[in-house]
């Protein structure tokens, strides 16, 4: 390699954006502390283990695309990661999709009430106040 070039993330294919997404978030959270440990395979529904520098605190997170929950995750202790524009959102899966269903903005879809999944394809303001606490600057240069 010659030169170093910037990839383009709008170029990459699904899994190469997983990739690139675990590595921006896990950059990320070693400014907080944690060292993020990729696994092979979803274990107990996590992409990966965020463990703390306080020897503590152990997060399991599912990477995912955008917002969204998921009845197979109600229960686990599991956070889920997500991407907006240059930021991450880390949250508690039950602890946000309870403030969501007390909003009336999953219960009652179709999506959630027949298969048990809900996204949101895009961030309205009422969602980005819920999420404000969640938010994960970016990684310092």
């Amino acid at each position: 390699m010659t030169a170093w070039q910037l990839v383009a993330y709008k170029q990459l294919n699904a899994r190469q954006k997983e990739n690139y997404n675990f590595q921006k978030l896990a950059a990320a959270l070693a400014d907080y502390g944690f060292n993020c440990l990729r696994l092979t395979d979803d274990w107990e529904g996590a992409d990966f283990i965020a463990c703390h520098v306080d020897g503590q605190t152990f997060l399991k997170v599912q990477l995912k695309g955008r917002l969204a929950f998921d009845r197979k995750y109600c229960g686990k202790n599991i956070h889920i990661a997500f991407r907006d524009g240059d930021h991450f959102y880390l949250y508690p899966h039950d602890v946000l999709l309870n403030d969501v269903m007390a909003l009336g903005l999953v219960k009652g879809s179709d999506s959630w009430e027949q298969k048990g999944t809900y996204h949101f394809s895009s961030l309205s303001q009422k969602q980005l106040n819920l999420l404000r606490p969640y938010r994960i600057a970016p990684y310092r240069r």
